[in-house]
Formats: structure tokens, sequence, C-alpha cells
């Protein structure tokens, strides 16, 4: 296999047109910035901007409502929210989702990994969350990142992660130790060729 890299954003700032496969046409990638925001559901707006602004320190920077809904943003870096609404009429009930595990009735969604600077900002964190009355794990060693879980009043299960190795500022390598599956999907086969 090949190693890929990144495709650079031109002087316009829309991305480089990429390499294409000797039989297909050219297509210009999307010049992404991040995630602009990630909109989950609550059924309590007030204890969710408690947790969120209060114990996780994520400014609330944002908040939209009409007689249907409201809708809070949480500012967790330049350019980069998590959102909440709470539906005038929801009455489902709330399950706990625990991060890696399956659940049916989770089938789109397992947890939201929110990112760190460093390995101090994550003791931090897990101790602010302990000193809060809230559930954390231990600091687990993905190798290329490590994590604490923990779960927000919502039942939704949430992660604090900082990259050990940053997949994201070093060239890709399909080969190299960040792409660790034994067994990966034909398409990762075809991606390293591109």
């Amino acid at each position: 296999m090949t190693t890929m890299q990144r495709t650079p954003a031109s002087a316009s700032g829309r991305a480089a047109t990429s390499p294409a496969p000797e039989d297909g046409p050219r297509h210009t990638r999307p010049a992404w910035a991040g995630v602009n925001h990630l909109a989950l559901i609550t059924r309590d707006l007030d204890a969710t901007v408690r947790f969120y602004d209060g114990v996780l320190g994520a400014p609330l920077v944002a908040t939209i409502a009409d007689e249907q809904m409201r809708h809070y943003f949480f500012r967790f870096g330049e350019h980069c929210t998590v959102a909440f609404f709470e539906y005038a009429n929801d009455r489902e009930a709330r399950f706990d989702k625990t991060a890696g595990v399956f659940d049916p009735r989770s089938v789109h969604f397992d947890h939201l990994a929110l990112n760190l600077p460093g390995e101090a900002d994550l003791v931090d964190l897990q101790q602010r969350l302990r000193d809060a009355g809230h559930e954390v794990t231990d600091i687990i060693d993905h190798v290329a990142v490590r994590s604490v879980y923990f779960t927000d009043p919502n039942g939704i299960a949430l992660e604090a992660s900082w990259w050990v190795h940053d997949p994201t500022a070093v060239p890709i390598d399909h080969d190299g130790p960040l792409f660790s599956d034994p067994d990966p999907v034909p398409a990762v086969h075809a991606a390293g060729d591109r």
C-alpha cells in the first residue's frame, strides 16, 4: 500500500483536487473545518446547562426557542459546539447509554468524544467530574488516544480524550500504527491505494 498524503487547501480556502484513480474522474474534496455542532436531545435543559456549562466548563454560547422547542449551544473550541434540543411534548422514557456497549435502543449513536489538549487537562476534568459527584472511569490508554468515560444528566455517553498521536496532524499511513485492525473492511484497502 502507498502512504496517503493529506490534500492541502489552496490559497482560496477550497481544497485542492485530489489524485483520481486511473479509471475515474477527478473530485474536489470539501474544505472541512471541523464539526460545527452535534445536535442531541434533552428532556431537562436546565440540568443540561448546569452540567455542560457548570461542571464541564463548556460555555453556553447561543439559545434559540419557539413554542415547540428550545435549542442551546455549548462551545467546545473554535467553531465547535454541542447543541441540545428540548421539545415541548417529548415524553419518551430516558435510558442511559454506556460508551462502546451495544444497546438496541440506540442504533445510530454510541457516544460523543470531546477533545482536550493534553494529559493534565484529562486528569483535571476527571477530578472535576468526581468533585461534582459524577461517576467517571479511570484513564483508558487506547495507544493513539487516552480517554475517560462518563454519562451526562440525559443518559448520553460521553468520552473526554486527548490525542497521544494525533492522526489529523500527520500524513495518513494505512500501514502505520494508527491502522491496527488486523482484518479491515475492503474499503480500507481501496482508500490506501488512492
